[in-house]
């Protein structure tokens, strides 16, 4: 699997690791767990975008 293949779909497992995070926090009035859900989404975003740049660059 390509380089840039990689990075998206481990971006789309974090964003959606977080996404439950964010939620469940919620739920349970966790605001840590909140948190941690929000940045873990945010992170998969960004690595999503470093596997768009990669294949672009061709790598």
């Amino acid at each position: 699997m390509k380089s840039s293949t990689k990075d998206k779909a481990k971006g789309k497992m974090h964003q959606v690791k977080g996404k439950i995070k964010e939620t469940v926090g919620n739920v349970v009035g966790n605001k840590d767990l909140e948190a941690e859900g929000k940045g873990e989404n945010f992170e998969g975003k960004v690595q999503e975008k470093v596997g768009d740049a990669k294949k672009v660059a061709g790598k």
